[in-house]
Formats: structure tokens, C-alpha cells, sequence
């Protein structure tokens, strides 16, 4: 429907579970009403075209919600605590914990079902599709991802994937400074451009919209090549080595791979071992020098080093903070 923003849609939202909302489109606190639930509802609003919302909630029973959007948008949705399921269109869409949701909808009916009596915490990012295209966009004005090409025929789209590691860090650091009245609109927006650009990259870019030169054979191949620096990631094999391995030129696999991937073979390979070192420091089993030789760090001082390049933390810091918060939710 023209002359409806999207949000409108949140809003539709935010009514259906009765929730005090005050204005339209403005950055606001909404508590569930006590007959409902216990928790809460947070939305800003950092500029006119990007909506953020928290809901940090429980249910005392077993919750239905219906809605039909207004407006086409896209929406990023992370999964933090508690599972949930949506009914687009007759087929159904389940929602986990630690999991990546990225939504392309137009006017369509929708079902939300959450479970009673389960802790609920969820981050959603809205967009316009005007918004949508101009993120789009490309250097020389074209635009190789265009929303209603991606939707076809049907009305609703979603991709989904397990969350990222480190768009676990942006989540938390961004889900700290939300709860700070003085945290400026700038620093959201920040973290809502990181996050959003990592879910755009994975699901719409990442090789996979089509537009490739590369045959399907090629793009096999590259597939493989990444199969095994990502296998023998403590002692992987030269350019020259991956190469003969995978039977293709070095040059291009070189090319081939930064057109799939979005960046060199151990800029990759570099991005997947310090993924990797994340998940192993949260599981809080390994020190950093023990996460740094799992891998294929030998200097674990530069190993601390490219972690903080990448992530914005020394790793000692995080196994400190993963190790609290272990013993504060064993002591619960």
C-alpha cells in the first residue's frame, strides 16, 4: 500500500500484544502487560529508515499472533533465547536460538507462535526497500540485487543460518550500549550497517546471486579449495599447492575466489581461524595459547593481535568474560 512506511508493520506488532506504544515511529520502552507476561519491548529508531527492536519477554502461556504487513521491507532478526515459529502462507518458518533470519516480505499474512512460559530475546532490524537498494547499490551505480528479483513470484523470503560469531561480538557489545539512555543514535546505527552488511554478504553476495562468470564447474572447484583450507587449517597448503589440488590455474583461483568470496584465500582462511578461535574461547575449555596453536597460530602475541583487529577485544579479556559469565549463571 503507498503512502504507509514500514513502520507500520512493528507497529502492527506491537498492538497485537497490547503493548503501551506512544508514538509511531519513535524510540520508545513498552512493558507486556502483567496479565500477559513479564519482560519488555524496546524499539529505536536511530534514523527515519532504520527500525531496531529488542524483545526481552515471557509468556505465561502459549502465544498466538496474527498479522498481515502493509508495506513491503526487510528485516534481520536474531535469535538470542527461546524458540519460536512463524506461518507465512501456508509453510512454516522456525526460529532457534543462535540462529540468523534474514526476511524479504511484501503485503502478506503472517502467524507468530511462542511457547509460554520460555524466555524469550530477540533483535530485529527493519528496513524500508528503498533502503534495501540504496545498501545495494554498487560503485558504478548498477545494482546486481534487486528485491522483487530475489522474491519472484512469492510474496515472502527468508534465508536463515546459524549466527556468526562475529556478529555474536556486534550483538553484544550493540545489546550493552542499548541499555544506555546516552548512547547516541550514531553508535547504533553503526552496529545495525556492520550487522546488516555481514547478513547481506552471506546470504545475497557471497557467490551466490547468479551473476558470476565463473562456470559451474569453476565455481565446484573453489568450493572444494575452501573445503580444504578450512580442513587443514592449522598447516594449510600453498596457492600453488590448493591449485594443483583442486586442478586449476593459480591465477584463477585467485580471481575466481575473491569474486565468490569476497576476498583472498587467506584473508578467508584468516576470517575462519579466528571464527573458530572464537567458538573455542566461549566454550571456555582452552587458553589463549592453547586456542592459538587449535588454529595454526604458532605466535600466539600475533595470534592476539589479529583477534583484536577483527574483533575489537584482546582474547584474554574474553576468556575472562565468558569465565564470569559462566560462574554468575551457575550461581542462579
Amino acid at each position: 500500500m503507498t503512502g504507509i512506511d514500514f513502520h507500520h508493520n512493528f507497529n502492527l506488532f506491537f498492538d497485537g500484544l497490547e503493548l503501551p506504544r506512544q508514538n509511531k515511529d519513535r524510540t520508545e520502552h513498552m512493558a507486556l502487560h502483567s496479565q500477559r507476561g513479564e519482560g519488555f519491548v524496546r524499539r529505536f529508531v536511530p534514523r527515519f529508515d532504520i527500525d531496531v527492536v529488542v524483545s526481552d519477554f515471557t509468556f505465561r502461556q502459549d502465544c498466538s499472533l496474527p498479522l498481515v504487513t502493509k508495506t513491503a521491507m526487510v528485516e534481520l532478526n536474531y535469535c538470542l533465547h527461546g524458540r519460536r515459529e512463524i506461518t507465512v502462507e501456508g509453510a512454516q518458518y522456525e526460529f532457534v536460538p543462535g540462529s540468523c533470519t534474514l526476511q524479504l516480505m511484501n503485503e502478506v499474512g503472517a502467524n507468530f507462535e511462542f511457547i509460554g512460559n520460555e524466555p524469550y530475546l530477540m533483535l530485529g532490524i527493519g528496513i524500508p526497500v528503498s533502503t534495501f537498494h540504496h545498501f545495494m547499490e554498487e560503485g558504478g551505480g548498477g545494482r546486481s540485487t534487486d528485491f522483487t528479483r530475489i522474491l519472484g513470484q512469492s510474496p515472502f523470503r527468508v534465508f536463515q543460518e546459524t549466527l556468526h560469531p562475529a556478529a555474536l561480538i556486534i550483538l553484544q557489545r550493540m545489546l550493552g550500549s542499548l541499555q544506555n539512555r546516552s548512547t547516541r543514535n550514531l553508535e547504533i546505527e553503526c552496529s545495525v550497517l556492520e550487522l546488516l552488511s555481514m547478513a547481506f554478504q552471506s546470504f545475497l553476495t557471497d557467490g551466490s546471486s547468479g551473476m558470476t562468470k565463473l562456470s559451474k564447474s569453476d565455481m565446484q572447484k573453489i568450493r572444494e579449495a575452501r573445503d580444504i583450507i578450512i580442513e587443514r587449517m592449522i598447516d594449510p597448503p600453498t596457492l600453488i599447492e590448493l591449485s594443483r589440488l583442486i586442478g586449476m590455474n593459480d591465477f584463477k583461483l585467485k580471481t575466481g575466489f575473491k569474486e565468490m568470496y569476497g576476498t583472498t584465500v587467506f584473508g578467508y582462511l584468516r576470517d575462519k581461524r579466528l571464527e573458530k578461535a572464537l567458538l573455542l574461547l566461549q566454550q571456555g575449555n582452552m587458553n589463549v595459547n592453547e586456542t592459538s596453536c587449535a588454529v595454526g597460530y604458532s605466535n600466539s602475541s600475533y595470534f592476539s593481535e589479529v583477534f583484536r583487529e577483527k574483533y575489537g577485544i584482546n582474547p584474554g579479556k574474553l576468556v575472562k568474560q565468558f569465565a564470569t559469565s559462566a560462574l554468575l549463571t551457575s550461581e542462579q
